[in-house]
């Protein structure tokens, strides 16, 4: 880890809590090593390619390229997603993060198919960054279609849920 590049001889002036921010950083993303400038100062954090060992189910979301490879071969699947896309109904996601279907581990869901919603409703949350954010419903209808499961990686402007 290096800092202050244009610091004093012998000081080094860390800021332990970006530090940390980062480390917590690589966790979530599962990453080896992160880097950050800002002007003279470069902070470097990596861990053991050992522990990467550990992120095994990160490689679980770098197959989200498969479904692309799919496509092509399959344009019949290309169209239903196309359809959805555009969908009046699709609640998209206004971010990239991981979507959980219910409040905490092992509760029941905050809808299903089927389920009747108000606008404002939530529908699932989405963590992002360690921070849990609601997706509400942007009209009341009848939830036609989940697209997404639970614990799944999501990208913005993804798809998550249809709404009648």
């Amino acid at each position: 880890m290096t800092t202050d590049k244009g610091a004093a001889k012998g000081t080094m002036n860390v800021d332990t809590e970006l530090v940390r921010q980062l480390a917590e950083l690589l966790d979530d993303v599962n990453l080896t090593e992160i880097e950050v400038e800002d002007g003279e100062r470069s902070i470097r954090v990596a861990r053991e390619p050992g522990s990467v060992s550990m992120a095994a189910p990160a490689p679980v979301a770098a197959p989200a390229p498969a479904p692309a490879a799919p496509s092509p071969s399959a344009p019949v699947e290309s169209a239903p997603a196309a359809a959805v896309d555009e969908h009046p109904g699709a609640l998209k996601s206004p971010m990239v993060g991981t979507a959980y279907m219910a409040p905490e581990p092992g509760a029941d869901p905050f809808v299903k198919v089927g389920d009747t919603v108000s606008k404002g409703d939530t529908l699932l949350i989405i963590e992002a960054m360690k921070v849990m954010n609601p997706i509400a419903a942007d009209k009341s209808g009848t939830v036609s279609a989940m697209l997404v499961e639970d614990a799944e990686p999501v990208e913005f402007n993804q798809p998550l849920v249809v709404i009648e």
